[in-house]
């Protein structure tokens, strides 16, 4: 079947590496090409199993299953080939629309095995979670093929799963967003394709144009994330920007007084607890715990298992009946100042610090990229911090500010 491959993706169609990622800005093509690659194996002599793929099943209908009916009509083919709900069959060879989820309230993985499919196709990619991804990595095993996985996505920030895995950051040039190249260790396995609609320009129209083009004036982010393709440092009004990763081996080193971080949380939001330690006007910090669902009880516990020492400080979110329960377990832990214009005072207090962070403190990394000031009408930054994004950094807040002399009852 004769169809004209953007040339930048030909490498998609020739290479036999396990994953192909197609990442960049909007109307790079990304989902046509995927379309032409899937309809040229369909109906090819060679085995093909191929699954189409989105986070939610039903998003697929009106994605690249539509494309895919597209490049059909389009080829004149559409009575040689079987159809039906997000199903496509040629001879032997097969394409079919599989969800990660079946839809967007599930909190479990629907994914069923897929040891028989030799082709898997993932639009957007970057609202998978890691953890499905492997799921899904690991049930592919068709023997006597080749295994080809496909990632179509927009870039997300610079702390996404994905970028963290296959790539290292560049300087862009614009402050606050990154070019990403391919690792040394992944270029085995791993071929990367980077396109933005300039590579796709002579199909868009002028109107098109003019309006990607505009957003570098009127909406700075969506241009360089989204029609530029650089990955982003972070969610916008981001509040820190400069931390700095450790090993933990580099924090258990340091010759400095240990403290410690409580925020109390339950069924919503985790019980986080950082261990500190600081020197002049340097913080380093390492995440101990992390994990909804604890009681009071199950919060001492953890402590002990955790091996603190029951004299040490341990300064906590200023809850009375909690911080009562954990004192007659026989703990020091000590309430936060709290008040009028105590978390900004605390989060400004942060800003002139210089901090440090384990490697192992994924859920405060986490949040220190999302953890954001509100935004004014005008869609700027205001200092006033969101009550989001902030359980292990309120922990952070509570020790490193002024302690009280406050134990047990308030």
């Amino acid at each position: 079947m004769d169809q004209v491959i953007n040339k930048i993706y030909k490498r998609l169609f020739t290479n036999n590496k396990r994953y192909t990622i197609l990442l960049g800005g909007r109307a790079s093509g990304r989902s046509y090409t995927a379309s032409q690659f899937i309809l040229s194996n369909l109906i090819a002599p060679d085995y093909f199993r191929c699954a189409m793929m989105r986070f939610v099943k039903g998003d697929i209908k009106n994605s690249i299953n539509q494309e895919i009916q597209d490049r059909i009509d389009e080829a004149g083919i559409s009575d040689s080939i079987e159809q039906s709900n997000l199903f496509f069959k040629y001879g032997k060879n097969s394409v079919e629309g599989i969800g990660f989820r079946k839809s967007s309230s599930d909190q479990k993985s629907k994914l069923k095995s897929l040891a028989g499919f030799n082709c898997i196709i993932i639009e957007e990619a970057d609202e998978v979670s890691e953890e499905d991804f492997l799921m899904l990595d690991d049930s592919i095993r068709k023997a006597n093929t080749d295994i080809k996985i496909i990632l179509l996505l927009n870039p997300p920030h610079k702390n996404h799963w994905i970028i963290r895995r296959w790539f290292n950051l560049i300087d862009s040039g614009v402050d606050g967003f990154f070019k990403v190249e391919l690792k040394k260790l992944a270029q085995k396995n791993t071929d990367y394709i980077f396109g933005t609609y300039l590579e796709n320009i002579d199909n868009l129209n002028q109107t098109t144009i003019d309006n990607y083009e505009n957003y570098k004036n009127t909406n700075r982010d969506h241009y360089y994330n989204m029609i530029k393709g650089f990955v982003s440092e972070g969610a916008r009004g981001r509040i820190f920007k400069n931390w700095k990763p450790m090993t933990t081996k580099e924090f258990d080193d340091l010759p400095y007084k240990k403290e410690y971080g409580l925020d109390f949380g339950y069924s919503n939001d985790p019980t986080a607890l950082l261990e500190i330690k600081r020197h002049n006007n340097k913080i380093y910090v390492n995440e101990l715990l992390y994990k909804r669902g604890l009681t009071n009880q199950a919060i001492s516990r953890e402590l002990e298992l955790l091996g603190i020492s029951k004299s040490a400080e341990i300064i906590a979110d200023r809850e009375p009946k909690s911080i009562e329960e954990l004192v007659i377990e026989g703990w020091n832990v000590i309430g936060a100042d709290k008040g009028p214009g105590s978390v900004r005072t605390g989060v400004n207090y942060l800003l002139a610090q210089e901090i440090y962070y384990t490697e192992s403190s994924a859920n405060l990394a986490l949040e220190s990229q999302n953890y954001k000031w509100a935004l004014d009408r005008n869609k700027l930054p205001t200092n006033e911090p969101i009550d989001d994004w902030n359980h292990a950094i309120d922990s952070l807040r509570y020790c490193v500010v002024r302690k009280t002399t406050f134990v047990g009852f308030i």
